[in-house]
């Protein structure tokens, strides 16, 4: 029960009830005409007033109500926007819950207006009949009434505040609701903070665990790059240990030259006394007869009764002070070759070396005491010094006044000139001389030693130049014979000649040998899978054919050249006397490559260039070997990247790979023609005797045929090797020289065979 029904109850209802029963009768009377009078405006009863004065007091807390809102408004401005806006709902609601009790007070109208009604109903009849009874008869209507209205307030007072709070209840569930709202984004974003708060501890850990990575790897790297650099520098201390060691050594052979050349000046007394002793001896005996056999070696070298031997430069041997020495012209001993003074800068000297055709001077190295890039201009330099370069430098200005020639294009064009009586000699097929009759050996023919040959003595400058001889013949004496080799002297000269044969052999199935008529031989190898070599050799083992027959007898020529039947045809021959001086027309670069620096050149187009002027007519690979003139017509590769022990003549393997590039480029020259021949040449440097070093140069030009042939597969029998000791310098120096040691290659088919001969 409210409170204001509870106030109706016990004050307004007693009051009004005890008036209505002290009225006295005529106020009865007088009040029923005004009553019949009001029957359309009834006097507001107190339960009528009473929302009135409830509406007035309502509209003085709404006043009150309003000026609190607006301070409440104002202090809102400065709260957060959620309490703000909780305000304004809270003050939304409560309009509502104010006007409950007026939406109570609308609901009862209409039953008071009934009510009213009832009672305007009820006072008519009274009206007309007696007040009395009217009185009696509204007395308990009235009573009634009142029961009914007390009893019909009850219950609207009852449901008043029931129904405000029904009406409060929307408002109070909306304001809950909003509340869940706003906490549920608060309470979503709370898991979604949390994650946040682990992802970012995450990338914190993730970024310290990649900064330790990369400071490890960091550290990695510096202690590898620390390693390097210790592994660097103990290379680097190695190659100084070595070089210093090498400089030692270096030392120690310049020592012993010298002491070597103190003690030979020491002998010459003794010596020249052991010559007039032996010349002597020979006068005594120059009566009694003599009848050597022909082709009878010369007599064994002597030595001295203590047979010793001394080592010098690389390692060779040298005959002491009293030994026998090579056969010079008049007894006279051998010379060191003149010294060569050039005044070219080493600018000028590369402007030549770029364009060698623009000039008439002798090309060299463009390097330090670079030495002439010809062989045959080394020959010359070697013999007649300065007096020799002058010369020559007129010859090819004479040469160059004539018609240019062009650098022949192929190996075609290279014999494009040769006359038609030669051509006429060779047969348009050349056979391998198979059919022919010969008488078969048991054992492998030992070849005569050449007599004769047409290189001079002390010759001042050679190539078509005047010589200090009545004739071009000259006698050729045994020096030395070591193993398989024989060192041959002339004038003032030596030179090696080996035997390839014991290479060839190697490997083989079967050799045998047939003796051919006017003192020929032909040896016939057989190799693994039925292919033959078939070689016809001369009385002094010079080449005359070789070719290459195929299981299906198909034959590949690759050396031939026409026998010569004149008599006093010396035994050794430099065809070299017979050409002016060689006039190189090319850039140095394209005629010589060094391994060493050039390793990534295609070696293959390299070796397949034509030679680089004309070919006069096919010449014996002898005489290839004998003549500087004619080998300086093809190009070269220098092997520089083998480097011997001292006084070896063995290729480690680490050197032996440095080879792989020139043996593919070989092997693939060979696949195209089988019949092709590659000049295998060895050089020392100056330090040590001419003989041991020409002996050791020819033992180094073997070893790396060999190494071809059973490393990389390239044929024995296409392959020719010679020696030529400290003859052909590359830097003219009589110290020990890196440079000078080396080994050398050409491509010679065009010089000793007919170009698409089979």
């Amino acid at each position: 029960m409210s409170i204001r029904y509870k106030l109706f109850a016990t004050v307004a209802l007693p009051v009004f009830a005890a008036t209505l029963a002290g009225q006295p009768a005529l106020a009865d009377s007088l009040k029923a005409p005004f009553e019949i009078a009001q029957e359309g405006v009834e006097e507001p009863s107190p339960e009528e007033l009473l929302p009135r004065k409830k509406r007035k007091k309502q509209q003085a807390e709404e006043e009150g109500q309003g000026q609190a809102e607006e301070q409440q408004r104002q202090a809102e401005e400065q709260q957060p926007p959620e309490r703000k806006k909780r305000k304004q709902q809270q003050a939304e609601e409560q309009p509502a819950a104010e006007e409950a009790p007026q939406q109570a007070e609308e609901q009862q109208a209409p039953a008071r207006k009934k009510r009213k009604q009832q009672q305007a109903e009820e006072q008519q009849p009274a009206a007309e009949g007696a007040p009395q009874q009217a009185e009696e008869q509204q007395a308990p209507a009235r009573k009634k009434r009142k029961q009914q209205q007390a009893e019909e307030q009850q219950p609207a007072a009852e449901e008043a505040p029931q129904q405000a709070e029904e009406q409060q209840a929307p408002a109070r569930k909306k304001r809950k609701q909003q509340q869940a709202e706003e906490q549920q984004p608060a309470a979503e974003e709370a898991p979604q903070q949390a994650e946040e708060q682990q992802r970012a501890t995450r990338k914190k850990r993730q970024a310290e665990q990649q900064r330790a990575a990369e400071e490890e790897q960091q550290r990695a790297a510096e202690q590898e790059a620390q390693q390097a650099e210790e592994q660097q520098r103990a290379t680097r201390k190695k190659r100084q240990a070595e070089e210093q060691q090498r400089a030692a050594d270096e030392e120690q052979q310049r020592q012993a030259e010298e002491q070597q050349t103190e003690e030979e000046q020491q002998a010459k007394p003794r010596r020249k006394r052991q010559a007039e002793q032996q010349r002597q001896e020979e006068e005594q005996k120059a009566e009694e007869p003599r009848a050597p056999a022909e082709g009878q070696q010369a007599t064994e070298p002597r030595v001295t009764p203590e047979g010793e031997t001394e080592q010098t430069g690389e390692g060779e041997q040298v005959p002491v002070p009293g030994a026998e020495q090579p056969a010079t012209a008049e007894g006279e001993q051998p010379q060191r070759a003149p010294e060569v003074v050039d005044e070219r800068t080493e600018e000028e000297k590369r402007k030549i070396a770029e364009d060698p055709a623009a000039s008439d001077d002798t090309v060299v190295l463009p390097v330090e005491r670079g030495a002439a890039v010809l062989d045959s201009d080394k020959d010359a330099d070697n013999v007649g010094g300065n007096r020799a370069r002058e010369a020559r430098r007129k010859q090819r200005e004479e040469l160059r006044a004539q018609e240019e020639v062009a650098p022949p294009t192929d190996d075609a064009a290279a014999q494009a000139e040769i006359p038609a009586e030669m051509r006429a000699e060779i047969p348009q097929k050349i056979e391998a001389a198979l059919s022919e009759e010969g008488e078969r050996v048991e054992e492998a023919p030992a070849f005569a030693v050449p007599e004769t040959t047409n290189i001079v003595i002390n010759n001042t400058v050679i190539n078509n130049t005047t010589v200090n001889t009545e004739n071009n013949v000259t006698e050729v004496q045994v020096v030395e014979e070591v193993d398989d080799r024989v060192i041959l002297g002339v004038g003032d000269r030596i030179f090696v000649r080996g035997d390839d044969r014991p290479r060839l052999r190697r490997d083989s199935e079967e050799t045998f040998y047939d003796q051919l008529p006017r003192g020929r031989v032909r040896e016939t190898i057989v190799r693994p899978g039925g292919y033959r070599i078939v070689t016809i050799y001369n009385r002094y083992g010079d080449i005359l054919q070789r070719t290459r027959v195929d299981r299906d007898d198909n034959e590949y020529v690759m050396i031939y050249a026409p026998e010569y039947e004149e008599d006093r045809r010396p035994a050794i021959v430099d065809v070299g006397y017979e050409l002016p001086p060689m006039r190189l027309t090319i850039p140095v670069d394209e005629y010589i490559v060094d391994v060493a620096d050039d390793p990534d050149r295609d070696y293959y187009e390299f070796l397949s260039e034509p030679p680089v002027e004309q070919v006069e007519r096919v010449y014996t690979i002898d005489e290839v070997r004998n003549s500087a003139r004619l080998r300086d017509k093809v190009r070269r590769i220098d092997l520089d990247t083998i480097t011997f022990a001292t006084g070896s003549a063995e290729v480690s393997m680490s050197q032996a790979k440095t080879l792989r590039g020139v043996a593919a480029a070989m092997e693939k020259v060979l696949a195209k023609d089988p019949g092709e021949t590659f000049f295998i040449e060895g050089h020392t440097d100056a330090v040590g005797s001419d003989r041991s070093n020409l002996v050791l140069s020819d033992q180094r030009a073997e070893s790396v045929a060999v190494l071809l042939t059973e490393a990389y597969g390239i044929p024995a029998e296409n392959l020719v090797t010679q020696g030529y000791g400290e003859r052909f310098l590359k830097v003219r120096t009589p110290e020990a020289e890196q440079e000078n040691r080396r080994v050398t290659i050409r491509r010679v088919t065009p010089l000793v065979r007919p170009v698409a001969q089979r």
